[in-house]
């Protein structure tokens, strides 16, 4: 069982910028590839981006893609999310998820945090 907490959601106006959180409680933190996702309201849950197990590999939606940056501490149990140039439409709730394999598809992940708001103004 792996408990996901995110941290460092907020308001910010446009091309501001916030650095998410999400700490893990597994011991084997390490074993896990690690994704976020977001959701706004009344729309569907989307992939924003995951690294591998070892922080090597990183992969974005192209919407975000230069403006996020995805990393990971293993020894601290801890994935991040930078996020630059943010927009308005990037008001959603942003989930952090761990699984065992990489995909753009959230059905491939398994634990899931309760998620952080992020709101940018215009």
């Amino acid at each position: 069982q792996v408990q996901l907490v995110e941290s460092g959601g907020g308001l910010v106006q446009a091309g501001g910028s916030l650095r998410l959180s999400c700490a893990a409680s597994a011991r084997t933190f390490s074993s896990y590839v690690m994704g976020w996702f977001r959701q706004a309201p009344g729309k569907e849950r989307e992939f924003v981006a995951d690294i591998s197990r070892s922080g090597e590999s990183t992969y974005y939606a192209s919407s975000m893609k230069g403006r996020f940056a995805i990393s990971r501490d293993n020894a601290k149990n801890t994935v991040y999310l930078q996020m630059n140039s943010l927009k308005p439409e990037d008001t959603a709730v942003y989930y952090c998820s761990a699984g065992l394999f990489l995909s753009r598809s959230d059905s491939a992940y398994n634990y899931w945090g309760q998620g952080t708001q992020v709101t940018v103004s215009s």
